[in-house]
């Protein structure tokens, strides 16, 4: 096969006993486009109803455009690049990020955005998907320059590998591809649907849950004792709650623990090593308390600061700041310290720790934990302290965090196979622009017009000599 300009740039696509069909070119990319080269606009040329493409509008990945946006919407005051329909839009700005679109109708984009045109030798949506392809991606991940905002430079791009087919087999590759990644993005949508679904799912959970229904049969078969509950003083239902089973109360959070605080109120030092000082993103980082993500205070700050909350097992800790309303049972033994961020509930029985838990997620509470603040909202203690739970006796709390934990125990199961089909789903892209670039997508023609004399035609227009099939046997990648 042959070879053309700067071997070093279609190195990467060099392996041992891979071939490609015959007929097929190893080049770069600034043989067979334009790379770099652009029509500028200026704002003052540019008509109220044009397109404005920004990288922002661009769904990384799955090139899917999140939203169309007029120049009179965007108001934009900067020198913007011409581009027509069937152009390939090219994200060259964290090129990682793999933001690249077919231009389904003329306009004009950010200048970190380079059109590249069809020149008569290439198939667009060819282009378009090799410039997705893995290898690609890894090239420009290697050479863009500029340490937080890399990007890819003119010079780099015309050097970029590119593997050139027959004109013909071009368009047959794009079609196999617009089909089978047609289906996969659908697959990846519905799929992109189930955390949704299933996060819906846990919240009627809790809402059955917290107003009697989840528990209603069997309240009729084991009878109700009001007795636990006749000890807390019933308060009014929250506006809008739901009715709950006149067996059961309305209690305050402070009527329901021994303590309602929040942590430090100041910065401490930190340390290397040493006891465990968590805030919101503690609580924020998973399912549970996360000790991975947190710093350390010194022993001796953490005996000034337990003299505030002293945590311990059976508590229950809440993000009271920016994320608001986190809410995470202590099911460990370790010491730790908290910051203000976090408030912590000390219940009065800790048998009813879990179904806290549980009560505290749920909508009816949950609408309850409103922030206050002009910047970064907060939750007040005392607003805290105020909220109510829908109070059961202590059997039926303990039936229904059975029935809770059993059903969002259904729910983890399928999460678990879900994140497995997206991690299949996203591996399915990547592998089959891999097979269709090895040529072994669709099947070859001889009588197709090898690259060779595409690149030839496109160094001199005026040649017109016809095309020659290629045959023979595969030739090895180089």
């Amino acid at each position: 096969m042959s070879k053309i300009t700067n071997p070093s740039s279609v190195a990467n696509l060099a392996k041992e006993d891979d071939e490609l069909p015959e007929g097929w070119l190893t080049c770069s990319l600034g043989d067979v486009v334009d790379y770099g080269k652009t029509d500028k606009a200026e704002p003052s040329e540019i008509a109220a109803d044009s397109w404005i493409l920004e990288l922002e509008d661009i769904e990384k990945d799955t090139s899917r455009l999140i939203e169309r946006i007029t120049f009179s919407e965007r108001k934009s005051k900067s020198t913007k690049n011409r581009f027509q329909r069937g152009d390939v839009l090219y994200g060259k700005l964290r090129p990682y990020l793999n933001k690249v679109i077919l231009a389904d109708q003329p306009g004009y984009c950010t200048t970190e955005i380079i059109p590249l045109r069809s020149n008569g030798i290439l198939e667009n949506r060819y282009l378009f998907y090799w410039l997705k392809h893995p290898t690609f991606l890894d090239y420009v991940t290697a050479v863009s320059h500029g340490l937080n905002m890399p990007r890819l430079g003119t010079e780099a791009g015309k050097a970029a590998p590119f593997l050139l087919a027959p004109l013909a087999e071009q368009k047959r590759i794009a079609d196999k591809l617009d089909a089978v990644l047609g289906r996969v993005d659908g697959c990846r949508a519905r799929i992109n649907r189930l955390p949704a679904l299933l996060k819906r799912f846990r919240q009627s959970v809790l809402a059955a849950a917290t107003s009697g229904r989840l528990t209603a049969e069997w309240r009729m078969t084991n009878g109700v004792n009001d007795e636990w509950t006749s000890e807390f003083k019933n308060c009014t239902a929250p506006e809008d709650s739901e009715e709950v089973p006149e067996s059961w109360k309305w209690a305050s959070v402070s009527a329901l623990a021994t303590k309602v605080t929040d942590g430090v109120h100041k910065k401490p030092n930190y340390v290397d090593q040493g006891v465990p000082f968590l805030t919101v993103k503690s609580l924020t980082a998973g399912k549970g308390i996360s000790f991975e993500v947190n710093n350390f205070i010194s022993e001796k700050d953490h005996e000034e600061f337990i003299k505030r909350t002293s945590p311990e097992k059976g508590d229950l800790l809440v993000t009271k700041d920016g994320t608001l309303g986190v809410i995470r049972l202590i099911d460990t033994d370790r010491v730790f310290s908290i910051f203000v961020s976090l408030a912590l509930i000390k219940p009065k029985d800790r048998k009813m720790s879990r179904y806290l838990l549980y009560a505290l997620q749920s909508p009816v509470v949950q609408k309850q934990m409103v922030g206050v603040g002009s910047g970064l909202q907060h939750i007040h203690l005392c607003d805290l302290r105020a909220d109510l739970i829908p109070l059961p006796t202590l059997p039926e709390q303990q039936e229904i965090v059975r029935r809770v934990e059993a059903l969002f125990a259904i729910a983890d199961r399928i999460e678990a196979r879900l994140a497995t089909a997206q991690k299949t789903v996203e591996r399915l892209a990547p592998a089959t622009l891999a097979k269709a670039f090895r040529g072994d997508l669709v099947p070859q023609d001889p009588n197709d017009e090898p690259a060779t004399l595409l690149l030839e035609r496109l160094r001199d227009p005026s040649s017109t000599a016809p095309a020659k099939p290629a045959r023979g046997k595969r030739a090895k990648r180089p």
